[in-house]
């Protein structure tokens, strides 16, 4: 018998991977979860029906959520992260000796301990000890801070669901109050390609527009994602993106990584016509 675990991306157009095992399936009462196992994408994570991510292809989103803002400003300290139940994020800021403390505020407990179980190469850093978990609404945890971490990711769910306040003009807000004064706010910004992902996109950026006197878009291609096509946004008080950049910094660290890299990096934010467009239409 075929077992197909199928996702859709909008009402006419699926998504689907065969499953050979279905590993785990569980509400927490915040979201369902399952886990599958896969031949072609090895094990993979679903929250409410919705893929977020594969062993195959996790490793494109981590390195670009993360790796993006640590090449702009190196010296980065302190990190807040918000959402990364799935500890990908975790795993490669982990990375730099540099980093002295790291916040996480994921909703759902039981999502950490599930990725703990079954995704260990992604959830493999949560013993580090500059990580402190906080199980709670990032909402509400970043309004309580006021100029303390030199770099929030927001590295969220969709706009529905526990992720839906993640993408308010007030959360926005709360994390440029949070950030000191050479601060950066990377989030995943969804995909321009089907029209309701280009609408939470085009919101998504308009809000941070708003907020933050920097704010740029980059790109990469993953895979399981809707259309493929997947953007994020980098925000800040001081640093851009590719003016500021200084390459040989980042490679001075020696980091080995299987996605980014540093002639990458400004490539990533060179974006295709009709997305800028869309970006213009709400700046």
């Amino acid at each position: 018998m075929d077992l197909w675990f199928s996702e859709y991306h909008t009402k006419t157009v699926r998504f689907s991977i065969k499953v050979t095992k279905q590993l785990f399936s569980d509400n927490s009462g915040i979201q369902r979860i399952d886990v599958f196992d896969s031949v072609e994408f090895g094990r993979f994570l679903a929250l409410d029906g919705y893929m977020m991510l594969t062993e195959r292809d996790e490793f494109i989103y981590h390195d670009m959520i993360v790796h993006v803002p640590m090449s702009v400003n190196p010296d980065i300290k302190k990190v807040l992260l918000i959402g990364a139940g799935d500890g990908g994020a975790v795993r490669e800021l982990c990375r730099y000796n540099g980093i002295e403390k790291i916040d996480m505020v994921e909703i759902d407990e039981l999502v950490v301990k599930v990725c703990k179980e079954y995704l260990p190469k992604t959830a493999s850093s949560f013993d580090d000890p500059r990580l402190s978990v906080y199980y709670q609404d990032g909402l509400k945890f970043v309004r309580n801070c006021e100029n303390a971490y030199d770099l929030i990711i927001v590295d969220s769910t969709d706009p529905l669901g526990p992720g839906e306040g993640l993408f308010k003009k007030e959360f926005y807000g709360n994390c440029y109050n949070a950030l000191t004064d050479t601060g950066i706010m990377v989030n995943q910004h969804e995909s321009p390609f089907y029209a309701n992902d280009a609408d939470a996109m085009k919101r998504a950026h308009k809000r941070i527009v708003e907020s933050f006197p920097i704010s740029r878009v980059y790109q990469a291609h993953i895979p399981t994602y809707p259309s493929g096509h997947w953007l994020f946004g980098f925000a800040s008080k001081k640093f851009h993106p590719t003016d500021d950049f200084k390459p040989e910094l980042w490679n001075a660290l020696g980091l080995k990584t299987r996605y980014y890299n540093t002639n990458l990096h400004k490539g990533a934010f060179a974006l295709p016509s009709y997305v800028e467009e869309m970006l213009r239409e709400v700046e």
